[in-house]
């Protein structure tokens, strides 16, 4: 992984995914189980928007949605209606299908839309902070095309949620006072993010401060009346372009005909087994799926049960498969509608096996390369990306038993700063390669007309050995999620662990030749271990992670939430 994409990485701030048992109280308690149903957010205001929907009738995919759009109020800073995002649903007979809401570029976009007039790569913030950051948003097109499939309640009703919450006002809790304060030059970047969110000295608002934003509760009125169409066209639709498009600094800006043209796809979900579970998950444009295949796959010739939780070996064989998965990544993965992606031979049990040869329990591996898996195009030349940042999960189960994993994403905080209608637009292309080539030859995740960029998220479903539904899981946080992803669902396979213990498992994460391992765990104690096996840098900090699931017990569906985010959520 490169210094850049370590460098964003080490840049996120602790978070995670907040949930509550029904009919609790919210400060009470950091899970929740019920027989029936569950939802699992990042916020417990949005979180209880799709509970609501849940109690009225509605369908696991009906509380997604609420979720997405309540987040969009709450969450700004993460995920929204100015976004994309990847949906995952299964159901208790085993069906599973996935959606596809990742933004596009504009029709006008070239491979150096991101360079300079002189040709070089100007700093990163400023192709953020800039209409050439912004894909043509996708969460809205997602929802309503998974609505029309899967619904239950009224549209319009799954808004009202949000509304209240936009309408009658919300109040910022920690979490959101720290990413106003360390992501300033974007939350206050435009005149209206500065007026719904800072003071006249330019400010953070205090923590407890309520806060309405009447603009977004219009934006969500005119949605729920007119459906997608009030979004791709009409005057939102114009007001994005033109907000975009007075701020790119090229010819080929984003125009209303680009917004009108976008469509979310539905696309075949990527599954496999580990342990005779069914791990299924997102395939491309996102690149998690495959590499939460791969890590596990690549793990399961090693007993980890009996190696045990808090053995360094086991965290070893991870750290390995980690890094085999992400150099194929790093070789592959990018939009399959547009690069030829070998997905089904990245996930191949006999190609994983080949790969998961070369790690050793007792020793770390040399450098480590792509390998070539069935159906491998030649080679093109990978990028040099960041990932996103500003991102979400949010999980659910309904009373059918059907599953739904969204992960939703504006990809940096507050995405690129420009706000229009009340919610902040995406800088999703700069998930792109900024430079279109590297050492002469084309990148795969380079820019092009109506491309969606590569992204880590890996909203992720698994079914028990008997074909039950069993557990929900996903994160946010860029490069770690699939990193993330695959560690709880060891811990609660390989484990047996409830759904808070598994995402509360120590985070240790190899970047290339780099360990990072979480501080104030036992990972901690035992770094000399792991120098012994091979890892000789390794450095020592906080996990950036954010993570959430549902996980089926003895006594029904248990949610919970990353236990780190302890205190960030509340207001005095």
């Amino acid at each position: 992984m490169n210094r850049l994409v370590l460098a964003s990485l080490l840049a996120l701030p602790l978070a995670g995914c907040a949930t509550y048992p029904n009919d609790t109280a919210l400060d009470d308690v950091a899970t929740a189980a019920s027989p029936v149903w569950a939802v699992s957010a990042a916020d417990p205001r949005a979180q209880e928007a799709g509970e609501s929907i849940l109690r009225k009738g509605g369908s696991a995919t009906d509380a997604a949605i609420a979720t997405m759009l309540a987040l969009t109020v709450v969450e700004p800073q993460s995920s929204g209606i100015g976004g994309g995002g990847f949906m995952v649903r299964g159901t208790a007979d085993g069906s599973v299908t996935s959606y596809d809401g990742r933004e596009t570029a504009p029709s006008g976009a070239t491979p150096e839309w991101f360079l300079g007039e002189d040709g070089e790569l100007p700093p990163f913030i400023e192709s953020v902070r800039s209409g050439l950051s912004v894909g043509v948003p996708g969460n809205i097109a997602l929802a309503a095309k998974a609505h029309a499939e899967h619904g239950r309640l009224p549209w319009a009703e799954l808004f009202e949620p949000a509304i209240a919450l936009a309408r009658d006002g919300f109040e910022i809790n920690p979490r959101m006072y720290n990413s106003l304060t360390s992501a300033k030059n974007r939350a206050a970047f435009s005149e209206s993010g500065r007026a719904l969110f800072y003071d006249a000295a330019g400010e953070p608002l205090a923590v407890g401060t309520r806060v309405v934003n009447e603009p977004l509760a219009q934006t969500f009125e005119a949605i729920a009346a007119g459906g997608r169409s009030a979004f791709y066209s009409g005057d939102l639709a114009a007001e994005i372009a033109a907000t975009v498009a007075a701020d790119t600094p090229r010819a080929g800006a984003m125009t209303a005909a680009d917004v009108a043209a976008y469509e979310a796809k539905e696309r075949d979900a990527l599954c496999g087994d580990y342990r005779g579970y069914r791990v299924c998950s997102m395939g491309p444009p996102t690149s998690g799926g495959i590499a939460v295949l791969q890590i596990l796959g690549q793990l399961e010739r090693f007993d980890l049960t009996a190696l045990g939780v808090d053995n360094p070996v086991t965290w070893h064989l991870f750290l390995e498969s980690q890094r085999l998965a992400y150099a194929d990544r790093e070789l592959y993965a990018a939009d399959s509608d547009f690069v030829s992606v070998p997905v089904r031979g990245l996930v191949d049990p006999d190609y994983l096996a080949a790969r998961s040869a070369l790690i050793s329990a007792d020793s770390t591996m040399g450098e480590v390369t792509a390998g070539t898996p069935p159906g491998a195009p030649q080679a093109l030349a990978d990028g040099d990306e960041p990932e996103e940042q500003g991102t979400t999960h949010f999980a659910v189960v309904d009373d059918a038993g059907t599953m739904v994993s969204y992960t939703s994403t504006v990809e940096g905080p507050f995405g690129s700063g420009l706000m229009v209608g009340g919610f902040f637009l995406n800088n999703e292309l700069t998930d792109f390669s900024r430079a279109p080539e590297v050492d002469g030859r084309l990148v795969a995740n380079r820019v092009e007309p109506g491309k969606r960029p590569r992204s880590s998220m890996s909203p992720s479903l698994v079914y028990d050995p008997s074909g039950q539904p069993f557990m929900v899981v996903g994160a946010a946080g860029g490069g770690t999620i699939p990193v993330q992803t695959a560690r709880s669902i060891i811990g609660a396979i390989d484990f047996g662990l409830d759904a808070e213990e598994a995402l509360g498992l120590p985070f240790l994460m190899a970047f290339g030749d780099r360990v990072l391992l979480e501080e104030g765990t036992w990972l901690e104690e035992q770094a000399d271990a792991f120098r012994a096996l091979g890892h000789g840098d390794i450095m020592l900090r906080e996990a950036p992670v954010k993570a959430g699931a549902i996980l089926r017990g003895a006594s029904g569906w248990n949610a919970a939430r990353d236990p780190r985010l302890e205190g960030q959520l509340e207001t005095p």
